[in-house]
């Protein structure tokens, strides 16, 4: 019976390997932070005349992406994870905040868009509190989530409809 329960006990600390659906996000993240860099590269000529609002709003949306994969790829529950995770989770709030500071595409007003960032700002920090209270079920549904939705989706929609990346990136 006491072996029982060392094997339990190991499988029970074995971090959880990245699925198939988490891979997928893993390579969307890498794919989007690709097309963005695309798309500053050929914004070059106009980077002069872009908002300070607007490039904080890309830098932290660059970093949440840039760490993605590595967050849902590498092993999870340890001190770098947990320490990546504060950043993630930092960077996603920031870009949220900074979002509500960029309305220049829709004549000043908020956009449906600007939805994802309040849920961000709400759902981030309880996205942090479930994984420090072990919560990894819960904690693990919250990040597919976000990065689905707050992070790929929301991305998605900056490359259309005449906005900023989409211009630099189709042009």
């Amino acid at each position: 019976m006491a072996r029982g329960n060392v094997l339990t006990r190991e499988k029970m600390r074995k971090p959880l390997a990245a699925d198939a659906y988490e891979k997928v996000l893993a390579l969307a993240a890498l794919a989007l932070f690709g097309t963005i860099m695309v798309a500053l590269a050929k914004g070059y000529p106009w980077w002069n005349e872009v908002p300070l609002v607007i490039w904080g709003h890309l830098a932290t949306v660059m970093l949440a992406l840039v760490l993605t994969p590595v967050m849902l790829l590498r092993p999870r529950g340890d001190r770098q994870h947990r320490i990546l995770g504060m950043i993630w989770v930092a960077a996603m709030v920031l870009t949220a905040v900074e979002s509500f500071f960029v309305r220049s595409t829709n004549h000043g007003r908020f956009s449906v868009i600007h939805i994802i960032s309040a849920y961000v700002v709400i759902a981030a920090p309880l996205l942090w509190w479930s994984a420090r209270n072990h919560r990894i079920a819960s904690h693990r549904r919250q990040v597919r989530g976000m990065v689905t939705g707050a992070l790929l989706i929301a991305g998605f929609f900056t490359l259309p409809f005449g906005r900023l990346l989409g211009q630099w990136l189709f042009a």
